[in-house]
Order: structure tokens, then sequence, then C-alpha cells
């Protein structure tokens, strides 16, 4: 077993908790930091993580939970305080000495955005960057599971329909599993990944429709892509109201435009090629139950 042991943060979502399984599969020590305890935080404890509780936006919290790791995966969720946390945890990192971060970002990252969380997802970038810290950044276009989010799925289920404002925009959608098998092997070996930004996609661009017709093909159900307009998409977030509102809207523009990513943004990663329906196929099998 490897002497070393690596920091997960965000370790009961989506990202993480794969995350921790792959390193722990690899013979890694891991520490989980989760939010609550909760039968999430458990399962992560039957795997031999050790599972730390904290927020990453109490400093003395992520001082705690980098002590003694050497390198750590950074996953802030959608909703205000990247930056502030950003800042407590680059500081943590350097006062630690970790070897290396993985940052979670997205596609949308960008000086200019529109959205707030995304150009907030920018400058904490930058911050882990003015921080001397080694950091490698992930800019992941849409999860494959933005299907099981609730306000798509439920209309998925009830109606078979994907009911999004996405008109004809294309993107090659990426199951988290395939990103946290990346992260796990950067995390071990991060010497040729720091300092580099990697966009984060899967193989195959598909138009809403065509994610339509992979799930129909898994569930043996017709689902069809029906463009709802940005009132009624405004209504739904507001019902469900988790994420912002404003931020997914913009995210709305930016699909619309699709996310077409540079044709060298992968180099250094091509070995972590993603299944095409992998993440359609297990989505799928969630909305089945």
């Amino acid at each position: 077993m490897s002497t070393e042991k690596f920091l997960v943060t965000g370790a009961t979502g989506r990202t993480g908790r794969h995350t921790v399984q792959h390193l722990v599969e690899k013979g890694h020590a891991v520490r989980a930091l989760v939010h609550q305890e909760d039968e999430r935080s458990e399962a992560l404890r039957r795997t031999g993580a050790e599972v730390v509780v904290g927020d990453l936006l109490e400093h003395d919290d992520t001082i705690g939970a980098t002590a003694g790791t050497s390198a750590a995966y950074f996953c802030y969720p959608i909703r205000p305080g990247i930056i502030q946390a950003t800042a407590y945890f680059a500081n943590a990192a350097k006062r630690a000495g970790l070897k290396a971060v993985v940052n979670m970002s997205q596609i949308s990252a960008r000086e200019d955005s529109k959205s707030h969380a995304a150009r907030d997802h920018w400058i904490a970038e930058r911050v882990f960057d003015w921080s001397g810290v080694p950091t490698v950044h992930l800019r992941p276009t849409f999860f494959s599971e933005w299907l099981i989010l609730p306000w798509v799925r439920d209309v998925i289920v009830d109606e078979g329909v994907i009911n999004l404002p996405f008109g004809e925009g294309r993107h090659a959608p990426i199951a988290a599993e395939d990103q946290a098998r990346l992260i796990a092997t950067i995390l071990a070996d991060p010497t040729a990944h720091i300092g580099r930004t990697y966009t984060l996609h899967g193989p195959t661009e598909l138009s809403q429709q065509g994610i339509a017709e992979a799930i129909r093909g898994v569930l043996g159900r017709t689902i069809t892509y029906r463009p709802s307009t940005i009132e009624t998409y405004r209504e739904r977030l507001k019902k469900y109201a988790r994420l912002s509102e404003r931020h997914l809207l913009r995210r709305r523009q930016h699909h619309r435009r699709s996310h077409r990513p540079a044709p060298d943004d992968r180099a250094g990663v091509r070995d972590f090629a993603p299944d095409r329906l992998h993440g359609s196929k297990r989505c799928s099998l969630t909305l089945c139950r």
C-alpha cells in the first residue's frame, strides 16, 4: 500500500465518491472530507477511507483536512462562496506542502462570462495559480448525470421527454465516474500534469435529440427531445431552486452555441477516453427506478 494519503473534498458528490473508490482500489490511503455524517459518508467509510466532517468555507477545517496529505481533489458545489473557499484551500494546501491540487472547474469558466458562477470558477483557477500551489484545472462539459437532476429527470419519467431550452446545441456528455478515473490517476502521479488545464468531454458530440435516442436504445422506451421556452425552464428551476437559476440559464446560452473544445485540450489525458454510452446506460437505469 502507498504511504501517501490523498484528500478528496466533496467526497459524497458524483465525482468525489468515485474518486475515493478508485484511489482505495489502487491501494492508496484516502481522507474523505464530507459536510455531514449520513448514509453516504458511512458508505465511504466502509471502503476503508478516513472520513472527516468539515466545511470548505471554514479555514480551520481546510487546514485540518489537508494536514498529513500529499495531494488533494478540490470540488466546490454550484453555490456562492467558491472564491473564498478556494482562497482558504489554497492557503491550507500551501501550509501542508501538497504536491498537487486537482481543481474541478467547468467548461464555461471564462473572464467574460455572463454567469457569475462561471466567472467565479475562472477567478478561482487564478487564485490557485497565484498561490503557487501545483494545480491541475479540469473543465468538464455537461455531465451525463445531468439527465437525472430532478428538473430534467421528472419530465423524462412522466412524459418521456427531454424538455430543455438548448435548441440545436451539441455537447459530448461525460460521466462522473470517467472523470474520477482521471482525477485519481493525476493525484497518484501528478508531475506531467501540473500547470495544465484539461477540457473533459465524451468522444461523441450529441444534440439533445441524439441523447434522447441513446437513452431510448437502453430503456426500450420512446424518449424524445422537446425544446422548452426559457420562461418554462425558469419556472421549473424556481420549483426545485437548489442551484443558481442565473447560472443555469447562462449555461443554456453557452450550450446553444455548442461546447466544442480545442483539438489539443485533452493532450496528456488521451488514455482516459470515456465509453460513449457508459453514462447514458447508468443514467437510464436510474430513470427506470
